[in-house]
């Protein structure tokens, strides 16, 4: 199983990335797919996660301002962040679950966000 994240970098607040996670070794159309982030010295957090089914849900901090989306013939899960903040600052990871809660972890990309 691999998770792959893409798309990090450095931008200026009120900017906008798009973060891709590409997945191999897993049937992607079945997991649950999520992003987390961690800042320095803070617990990793939950930033938004979609089902299977496409639902989807989002920590307040980002709602109107992150959407997570996924292509399951891809087999890529996306994290397009627009109005970005300092406070969005953080490594962010992405996280597959399976329906029978295993979980597989990427080794996450870079998200900085100066002016």
């Amino acid at each position: 199983v691999q998770l792959v994240e893409s798309g990090g970098g450095l931008v200026q607040p009120g900017g906008s990335l798009r973060l891709s996670c590409a997945a191999s070794g897993i049937i992607f159309s079945i997991f649950t797919m999520d992003w987390y982030r961690q800042a320095p010295g803070k617990q990793r957090e939950v930033v938004a996660s979609i089902t299977s089914g496409g639902t989807t849900d989002y920590v307040d901090s980002v709602k109107g301002r992150f959407t997570i989306s996924r292509d399951n013939i891809k087999k890529i899960v996306y994290l397009q962040m627009n109005s970005l903040k300092l406070e969005d600052t953080a490594v962010y990871y992405c996280d597959a679950v399976s329906p029978s809660g295993l979980g597989y972890w990427g080794q996450g990309t870079q998200v900085t966000v100066s002016s």
